[in-house]
């Protein structure tokens, strides 16, 4: 008991001693900042799931525009896909046209599947233009793997300009 009361003794002293010499005030300071960083995070964990909330709402009404055109059109959804990828995620050209790719295949299959059922689709340039599709399809993986973004940039703009150019002529 009396060992105890001595050591409850001997921390007091120190704890004077450390306020004097500053020691405690550096521990207030520095706790002082650490709330602070806290609140500051706290306050950015907000805004960004304010920012998040608003790109899936982007999203889901960019996605509703991009389903009509591929199914009223029969196909071009990856056009205006791949912008909005760019823009709203911040995605690179490589992965907004792959992720483009991967959103407008099952779009595009179920597209498919109901012009089937209403008559729409001709046999003969189904065959001769889908084995075109699927091995330039392969090929172009292949070579947007080599390619830098700037590159790829470059000719989707071109690609679109020109096939705006044809659609009004």
């Amino acid at each position: 008991m009396l060992l105890n009361k001595s050591i409850i003794k001997q921390d007091k002293p120190k704890l004077k001693c450390a306020k004097t010499t500053g020691i405690m005030s550096d521990f207030s300071k520095n706790r002082a900042i650490l709330l602070q960083k806290k609140e500051e995070n706290v306050e950015n964990i907000k805004k960004r799931d304010k920012f998040q909330i608003k790109n899936k709402i982007w999203l889901i009404l960019s996605g509703a525009v991009i389903g009509i055109l591929n199914g009223f059109f029969g196909g071009g959804g990856g056009m205006v896909c791949v912008p909005i990828l760019q823009k709203v995620l911040n995605l690179d050209a490589k992965h907004s046209h792959a992720t483009a790719i991967a959103v407008i295949f099952p779009l595009s299959l179920i597209s498919a599947f109901i012009y089937v059922i209403n008559g729409y689709i001709e046999s003969m340039p189904l065959l001769t233009i889908g084995i075109g599709v699927v091995a330039g399809g392969i090929i172009g993986a292949f070579v947007l793997k080599f390619l830098p973004p700037k590159a790829v940039r470059i000719i989707f703009a071109i690609i679109m300009l020109v096939g705006g150019i044809k659609l009004i002529l």
